[in-house]
Parts: structure tokens; sequence; C-alpha cells
């Protein structure tokens, strides 16, 4: 069923388009529906379509290293997925599946090819829209990549876990050791100096009960603190291997996309070579001419 050129206004992808590459467009692609649950493509299967939702609403999934489904993306109206696959003329990379009833474009490698024949400017068009999205996707992966571990922890403690950093970050500073030392030397010097009249004479009972109940309360909560510095340990080490883990996808994507631009580059320069070649042989034999002459 071939698509309303309006609709195409709704979709970011395409809302730089004119009325006339809007209409060339409209009449290559295709109008899918989708009942709830329906598979749109599975991983593994040959991408032969790109898909824009129109209505609905989709989710794209994939399966990490540990074999568990993982949610990539749940495109609504407007939003399109599948395309870097249908370019790259490769199979699919995730599996897509309708949530609801579901209207899709299905738009081929063809059609922007047919469109771009026509209209060579709607490219630029389409590669605006594209940038916009790189950039929204850049700064997001920026905003992950700059979070704070410290910041994430404290927003995750709760009152109990701050008072038992809070115990043990005193417990374990000079100003407690001084403190406490000061409060032993003067208990003890003033139940010496009292003898007969000291409320706890020597061998000083009272106070060995005192500090057997602190250390009785205080080992606990030093060991509560203690768990928590291996969470925060955890959360640091695991947001610096997302960090890598995506610092490595990047450089692999710039190195694919550096070797594409090579490899145009080449069969630009081929292209001038051979354009500038049949001019330069007329021109050698002109010469040749004269000088006979």
């Amino acid at each position: 069923m071939p698509c309303d050129p309006d609709e195409l206004r709704h979709v970011p992808l395409f809302e730089l388009l004119d009325d006339d590459e809007a209409r060339v467009l409209a009449a290559q692609v295709e109008v899918a529906r989708f009942s709830p649950r329906q598979r749109i493509f599975k991983a593994g299967d040959p991408a032969e379509h790109g898909y824009v939702v129109m209505s609905g609403k989709a989710q794209v999934t994939t399966t990490d290293e540990d074999q568990q489904e993982v949610v990539v993306d749940e495109p609504v109206h407007g939003d399109f997925f599948g395309f870097a696959s249908m370019l790259q003329q490769t199979t699919h990379q995730m599996t897509a599946v309708a949530l609801e009833e579901t209207v899709c474009l299905e738009v081929g490698r063809d059609d922007i090819a047919s469109l771009l024949t026509h209209r060579p400017a709607a490219g630029l068009d389409m590669l605006t829209v594209q940038a916009r999205q790189f950039h929204a996707t850049q700064k997001l992966i920026q905003a992950r990549a700059s979070r704070n571990a410290n910041e994430l922890i404290e927003e995750q403690s709760t009152f109990g876990q701050r008072i038992a950093d809070a115990v043990a970050r005193f417990g374990g500073s000079w100003t407690f050791i001084i403190l406490f030392g000061v409060v032993l030397v003067v208990y003890s010097s003033l139940n010496t100096i009292l003898r007969n009249h000291a409320w706890d004479p020597y061998p000083f009972i009272l106070l060995n009960l005192f500090l057997s109940m602190l250390a009785a309360i205080q080992a606990p909560v030093i060991m509560m603190s203690q768990n928590r510095q291996d969470v925060k340990d955890r959360v640091r080490s695991e947001l610096d291997f997302d960090v890598n883990r995506r610092a490595e996808a990047e450089i692999q994507a710039l190195s694919h996309r550096l070797s594409l631009l090579m490899d145009k580059m080449e069969d630009v320069e081929d292209v001038v070579r051979n354009a500038v070649s049949p001019k330069m042989k007329p021109a050698s034999h002109t010469g040749t001419e004269q000088s006979g002459d």
C-alpha cells in the first residue's frame, strides 16, 4: 500500500523534504501493519527494509554476553529503526516486535536510491536529521559517562548507612583518638586522686564496662561502613567498565567511518581521474597534429 506524502511530514527523518521530494519517496515506500506481539524482524534476518513508526509502538531488543534480553529502544510515532543494517546491506543485529497495533513505513535501500536519483538534495536533508540524532545520542553518552560515582552512591544511601559512615569516619580520626585519650587520663586521674571517695576506684571496673559496651557497639557499625565501602568500590568499577566499553564502541565506530570515508575518497578519485583522462587525450592529439603541420 503506497504512503500518503502528507504522512511523511510527521516523520523527523523526512521533515525537511519539500513537496516534490515527499511525493517521490511516498511513491516508493510501502505501508506495513503489524498485530500486537507480532515480530517485525529478528536478529540474523536479511535487512531488506528499515522501518518508520507511523502509529502504535514497537520494541527493539538485543542479547548481551550473558544471553539476557536487553531492551535497546521502544520507538513510537515518528521514530525509525533497522536503517543501519538496511543501508549497510547486512543482517539485522537486533529483534523488533510490535507491542500493540502498529503501522510502519517500509523503506528500502532502492527507495532511498530512487529518491536521491530524482532529488539529490534530499540526501543532505536526511543527513541533517541523522546528524541531529547522532548529536543527541552523543550528548546522552557523555552525560552517562560523566556520572559521579560518589553522587550516585549518596543518592541511594539510607539514613542508617549515612550514620554508619559518619561514626566510622569519626572513630578512625585523630580527633577521636585525642579526645578519647584525654577522657581516659582525666577519668583515671580523678579516681586515683580521690582514693576512698572515688566512684570507680582502681582497677576501674566501671570504666572497663563502658569500654566494652563502646567496643560492642562500634565494631558492627564499622563493619557496616566497610560493607558500604565494598559497595562503593563495586559501583565505581561498574561505572568504569561502562565507560571503557562505550569508549571501545566509539573507537570501533570511528574506525569504521574512517574506512568508509577512505573508500569514498578512492571512488571520487577514480571518477575524477576518468573524467580528466578523456580531456587530456584530445589535447595531446591536437598538439601532435599542430607540430606535424
